[in-house]
């Protein structure tokens, strides 16, 4: 409703401005009075029409362009008041000279700064305002995590509302895996393409892809640059590559593996406590046999070797927890 609002009195404004124009040419101008009105309604239209058929607008970007063309005009300017005295003889070359000085000032402020205008938070306050909302520090995801596909479904649940990173080197060693001859390699990278397309058509998950050449990346691995670009933006990196984890902690930058979260959010089930598991395949031991609960974890029960295709209701002995997860010993009494 306040679009529409805003709309109507833009028309209104716009009629107002084609009769200041009207009334303010000269009595002898051969202008018919209703093709400035015609003129001047059509630039309107065209203007909400534009802003009707581009409805997201990224505010940076808006912001950017704004502040560029009044540092532009700033320093024209005070430029233009340096070398006046040189066109003192001539106001028509003075006037030209201004005029592409301006246009010259101003477009080379606003692609500085929408070129860089994660450096000039200060310069945009819009934006710094939206990072505060959606989350305080930026998630950099690395190419597993996206292969992986849980950050997917753990953005979906709210936990995270922080902005997502997705780096224009990480996107391209995923297109390459996407384009490899080899078969698994090739599904693996489309599985990632399609996870991201996913993530970015949700309106509720913010993500960015980065594309901007930091010096200090130049001529880095891929991991190493994923975690200096974290570094840089003051971010936390994504990640469930153990030896990335490692490289991160390194250089003192936040980490966040999905297997660590996969792994606290796994059901604990304490000694003498029962359950019911499928038993897949037989175990090492003489009488062990081997199931999975719903997240992986495996489940030696002894006495069901005999039992292989059937969802027996087992009764926990221990548990071992290891770096590659939990393991549950469980026993099934076959009376009962």
């Amino acid at each position: 409703m306040e679009l529409i609002i805003l709309r109507c009195v833009f028309l209104l404004c716009a009629g107002g401005v084609s009769w200041i124009i009207n009334t303010a040419l000269p009595s002898d101008a051969d202008i018919n009075p209703y093709v400035v009105f015609a003129g001047v309604m059509g630039i309107a239209v065209v203007a909400i029409m534009g802003d009707i058929f581009i409805p997201r607008k990224r505010i940076d970007s808006i912001s950017a362009v704004y502040f560029g063309v009044l540092i532009g005009i700033l320093l024209s300017y005070i430029l233009w008041i340096a070398i006046a005295p040189l066109f003192a003889q001539s106001l028509l070359v003075g006037n030209a000279v201004k005029l592409i000085m301006g246009m010259l000032l101003c477009y080379v402020c606003v692609s500085i700064l929408i070129q860089t205008k994660d450096d000039f938070r200060f310069l945009i306050p819009y934006v710094e305002f939206v990072r505060e909302v959606k989350g305080f520090k930026p998630l950099v995801l690395d190419t597993s995590v996206v292969i992986d596909g849980r950050i997917a479904d753990l953005v979906n649940t709210g936990v995270f509302d922080n902005q997502l990173i997705m780096p224009r080197f990480a996107l391209s060693e995923l297109q390459a895996i996407a384009d490899s001859s080899d078969k698994l390699r090739r599904v693996r990278g489309r599985r990632g393409l399609d996870v991201l397309n996913r993530m970015r058509a949700d309106d509720n998950v913010d993500l960015m892809i980065f594309d901007r050449d930091l010096p200090e990346l130049a001529g880095q691995t891929v991991d190493l640059k994923l975690v200096l670009l974290a570094k840089h933006l003051e971010g936390k990196v994504v990640t469930g590559d153990f030896n990335l984890n490692k490289v991160a902690k390194l250089h003192n930058v936040p980490v966040i593996n999905l297997n660590e979260i996969s792994n606290s959010l796994r059901p604990v089930y304490l000694p003498d406590e029962s359950f019911n598991v499928k038993i897949i395949k037989p175990g090492e031991g003489a009488e062990q046999g081997i199931g999975y609960l719903d997240d992986g974890t495996m489940v030696v029960v002894e006495g069901a070797r005999n039992r292989i295709g059937q969802e027996l209701e087992v009764r926990v002995t221990s548990t071992l927890q290891t770096n590659a997860g939990k393991m549950i010993f469980a026993k099934f009494d076959p009376r009962g």
